[in-house]
């Protein structure tokens, strides 16, 4: 089974393709520049594995939470290319992609979602595959959903709100391991996405939709509030 994968909810651009768990990835700090080099990533990983995408079983891709702009680009390119492709697709949920990447067992999984906020949730390794143990929500630090027992902390959250989460989470939290450089990366979301094409998970292109957790995006912070 070959799978295509696409992350591009962070200032990192990554695509990646599984192949019976062989994974070939090409990742770049873009910025805001993902709708500029990710066509060329695509074709450059299609390349380096000389593989067309009709030779695809389908394509996964990083669903959110995330940057809104990042997260829709992902999704508008997996729909055109799985359509044209005639391929079905998968979302994967970026946080437990964070998860996946960070190598641990137990992990906190924190990405920065400005005015303040934390797109967060944990997962605990069980049978090869990630229990959500909290699941992905919308907070501040202070007001993280509890935990209990050793946790393991990975993503930007930890570089912006590292001391209130290391507060919230006293005792819980192995502060040696809260790896803020950690990010949702392709071939992460190629693995979880392989997992779930497996268990025959793949719908229609159509259906390659963003999840957001923030509601009301376009309005102001003092708006949202209400």
């Amino acid at each position: 089974m070959r799978i295509l994968s696409i992350e591009t909810s962070t200032e990192y651009c990554s695509v990646a393709l599984w192949q019976d768990g062989a994974v070939s990835e090409r990742c770049e700090l873009v910025g805001q520049k993902h709708s500029e080099v990710l066509m060329a990533m695509l074709d450059a990983v299609l390349q380096d594995t000389g593989y067309r995408i009709q030779d695809m079983d389908g394509i996964a891709f990083g669903k959110g939470p995330g940057s809104f702009t990042g997260v829709r680009i992902a999704c508008g390119v997996t729909q055109g290319l799985a359509l044209g492709a005639n391929l079905p697709v998968v979302g994967v949920c970026t946080l437990e992609a964070v998860a996946e990447t960070s190598g641990k067992e137990k992990v906190i999984a924190a990405l920065d979602a400005r005015m303040g906020e934390l797109y967060l949730a944990a997962y605990e390794k069980c049978d090869g595959g990630w229990h959500a143990v909290i699941e992905p929500c919308l907070c501040k630090a202070e007001a993280a959903p509890l935990l209990e027992g050793g946790w393991s902390g990975a993503g930007n959250g930890f570089a912006v709100q590292g001391a209130a989460l290391q507060a919230r989470y006293d005792g819980h939290l192995q502060a040696a391991e809260a790896d803020a450089q950690v990010f949702p990366r392709a071939a992460a979301i190629a693995i979880l996405g392989a997992a779930q094409f497996t268990l025959g998970k793949g719908v229609d292109a159509a259906l390659a939709l963003p999840f957001y957790l923030r509601d009301k995006v376009a309005l102001k912070t003092s708006e949202r509030k209400k």
